[in-house]
Formats: structure tokens, sequence, C-alpha cells
């Protein structure tokens, strides 16, 4: 499911505007911030992740892993902020951030 430039490109745009939905801290992906990644990925498809790890290589680990366990695109990354797109083709318009545009 690779994004093309032209996708990154409006998503980075939609995800300028949007706060940090899960924040992964010192304690990395526990059931429960995974649970949170589900929901969050479901409702919104597009989000925004802040990971609180002052290691430039956990970070990039994390996003990884993330990724792959959660069957989602890194769209960007910057610092300790990422944006994560993952389609759901049952989308509720009212709470998808590419869909409400």
């Amino acid at each position: 499911m690779a994004l093309t430039q032209e996708q990154k490109k409006q998503f980075k745009s939609i995800g300028h505007h949007l706060k940090p939905v899960l924040i992964v801290a010192e304690q990395g992906l526990s059931e429960g911030v995974m649970a949170e990644l589900e929901r969050a990925l479901s409702d919104h498809e597009l989000i925004k992740i802040q990971l609180r790890l002052p290691d430039r290589a956990d970070r990039a680990a994390i996003l990884t892993e993330l990724c792959q366990q959660s069957s989602a695109e890194l769209v960007q990354s910057i610092g300790k902020m990422a944006l994560v797109y993952r389609k759901n083709l049952k989308a509720n318009p009212k709470l998808s951030n590419v869909q409400r545009l």
C-alpha cells in the first residue's frame, strides 16, 4: 500500500494542523498504546503521533515497529512527531481526517 508522492503531499498538508492523538513515551509500545493506535487509525485514518523518546534511533525503531504491527504507512517524521496513515474502507466521514476535507 505504498503512497504516491502526491498523496503524501496532500496528507502532510492535512496533518500539519492536526494535534497528536497518540503519545509514545519511555515504556514503548504497550498493549494500551497499540489498542489506542488501532482505535485512532480506524476512526481518523490519518493521525499524528508524538514520540517522547530522547534517542533518534529509538524513535525510528519504535516507528518502524508501530507501522508494521498496525499495517500503517509512515507519511512523515520530523523530530519527535510522526504522521501515520492507514486506509479504512468503512471510515466515518465525520471522524476521518482524510474524508472531512
